[in-house]
């Protein structure tokens, strides 16, 4: 099975329109089609991003974003990163390759892909969700 890591904003996306990150999280991830690497600090992240108050606008989004984080805590795998990356200009982003380094993930799927001046990590892949959707995703 495939391990994933999925960045923030592809969460934040899935909830807001029905386009490939809402393919990858509910057609794949809910489907139990890949499993899902996080951190502590990514899911505090997640928390954190999928409360702000700027999503009130989009019907059902708070509702949406409970679902999803109690669904990532009770279906994720949990890794406790031990090194300490700095080779991207944000730290949010040295997290997802902390977390790709101690999880061996195959792919890191990122809607952010400007900021990641890489396209791997070690044996993962930094992806776009198109290129995921189209190129990689499970059967």
């Amino acid at each position: 099975m495939q391990k994933v890591i999925i960045d923030t904003n592809v969460l934040v996306s899935s909830l807001i329109q029905k386009s490939y990150p809402h393919y990858i999280i509910y057609g794949l991830f809910l489907s139990d089609k890949f499993e899902l690497c996080i951190s502590e600090s990514l899911f505090w992240e997640y928390e954190d991003v999928l409360h702000r108050r700027k999503f009130a606008k989009y019907p059902n989004f708070y509702n949406g974003a409970d679902f999803l984080l109690k669904y990532i805590k009770e279906n994720s795998k949990v890794f406790s990163p031990t090194i300490h990356i700095n080779m991207l200009e944000d730290e949010d982003d040295n997290m997802l390759l902390e977390l790709a380094h101690e999880s061996n993930a195959n792919f890191l799927i990122t809607g952010n892909v400007n900021d990641f001046v890489i396209s791997k990590y070690k044996e993962t892949l930094i992806v776009s969700p198109v290129d995921y959707w189209e190129n990689f995703k499970p059967n």
